[in-house]
């Protein structure tokens, strides 16, 4: 007895001193569904709300959304995982744990890279909106903790159109036009350090910085995204600029590196291609990766997977594509919703996945004396035989006759990929 409680004191030392593995995720079954939410997202003040974004935190707890309404909405995972698929049905899974109100529309947020929801003072994220400061929201009360103001030469302040924290979890990154504003987490206030983003005779990188991404080995590298089509790289410390990445149709909305920190792919508004970068070497595009965004000016996001040999992205097909990172190779696509799909995202360490559509459409009639008819039948076909839910038919009247708009209500759903 005394040997065998060794050998299984040791096999224990052993099993705990072994490297955490990531779980294998198998793409070539569909996912199945686990968690789903529709309703607390469509109020009676604001029938027509849909979903444009949806992360992660970094310890896996929970995840956040930002939706049409400026408001955002946290969700914390369930103590026990639930394994079988859930049934189709229009009521949610559970209610948002906490919401907060911003007061116009969110341009970006992001988690604090050290956050911990066990840990009260990590436990935080900040948030970007039109006409308003940068925001530290307290993600366990949902109360605000402070703010970081910019002002312009008018001394009246400017809105960020991307945040992002660096590596060390000390400063916050906020991107302007043709500039960046770097705040000290600890010093909240209006005291900031300025970099321009344009050097000398127009050279540099020009336009509104509308991403950003730090290369996850504490290289010191910093890749600006804007509205110019252009990605450019940059040191941390002192914001020098390294070389500018030309080649993406649309204006860059997305930016990520891969997990070794090699690769940076980029992503861009009304450009059906997500393209790969070599950094070690930025000579031309490694391989360009497919999705269909080409006819919206939505921002949708993509996300790779913890062990960094897949990527998934969604699109307006309402399809997530999954590809292989190491050959550039289309993997599997499976479909999530019956709209546009901008917001997908891999959990840390669990195989769990969250997705997120909605897409706001407008059918306006043509200017003319001519009355518009809406008599008969109106039709939308789609791969379905019956009419697919979540569509809101709306009948306004209007002073230059009727107007008919037809709006995607928005879906959020939580699948499990093992």
């Amino acid at each position: 007895m005394g040997e065998e409680e060794v050998l299984q004191s040791e096999s224990n030392v052993t099993n705990a001193n072994e490297e955490y593995s990531f779980p294998v995720l198998r793409f070539d079954v569909p996912p199945h569904r686990t968690y789903h939410f529709h309703r607390q997202f469509i109020t009676p003040t604001n029938p027509n709300n849909f979903l444009k974004a949806v992360k992660w935190s970094p310890d896996g707890s929970c995840f956040l959304t930002s939706s049409d309404d400026n408001t955002l909405r946290l969700f914390t995972l369930p103590n026990s995982e639930i394994d079988a698929p859930v049934a189709a049905s229009d009521d949610d899974s559970f209610a948002a744990n906490v919401v907060m109100h911003e007061g116009e529309s969110i341009h970006d947020f992001c988690w604090y890279p050290y956050m911990s929801s066990s840990d009260l003072v990590t436990n935080v994220f900040a948030t970007t909106t039109r006409d308003h400061p940068i925001h530290l929201w307290d993600a366990t009360s949902g109360l605000l903790r402070c703010t970081y103001r910019a002002y312009d030469a008018m001394d009246e302040i400017t809105a960020a159109f991307s945040i992002a924290f660096n590596p060390a979890g000390t400063k916050i990154f906020a991107g302007y036009n043709k500039c960046i504003r770097m705040f000290d987490l600890h010093r909240p206030g209006r005291d900031f350090e300025l970099y321009s983003t344009v050097k000398d005779k127009k050279e540099g990188q020009t336009g509104i910085i509308s991403a950003m991404a730090f290369s996850p080995f504490h290289s010191g590298m910093l890749a600006l995204g804007s509205y110019n089509q252009t990605t450019a790289i940059y040191r941390e410390d002192n914001m020098e600029l390294l070389y500018v990445l030309h080649g993406q149709e649309g204006g860059i909305t997305h930016v990520q590196f891969s997990r070794d920190g090699n690769y940076l792919y980029t992503g861009g508004r009304k450009d059906p291609y997500i393209l790969c970068w070599d950094v070690r070497k930025s000579v031309d595009c490694v391989y360009k990766l497919y999705r269909s965004s080409e006819n919206t000016n939505q921002c949708i996001l993509f996300d790779i997977d913890p062990s960094g040999q897949h990527l998934g992205t969604g699109g307006q097909d309402g399809l997530v594509h999954i590809y292989n990172l190491q050959t550039g190779k289309w993997v599997s696509s499976f479909e999530v919703a019956l709209d546009t799909v901008n917001g997908f995202s891999f959990h840390p360490f669990l195989p769990h996945a969250v997705s997120s559509s909605g897409h706001r459409r407008f059918v306006i009639p043509d200017d003319g004396n001519e009355e518009l008819c809406l008599s008969g039948i109106v039709n939308i076909y789609y791969r379905h035989a019956e009419p697919p839910k979540g569509f809101l038919f709306l009948l306004f009247h209007h002073r230059s006759g009727l107007l008919l708009a037809l709006f995607c209500i928005s879906y959020l759903i939580l699948y499990y990929l093992y």
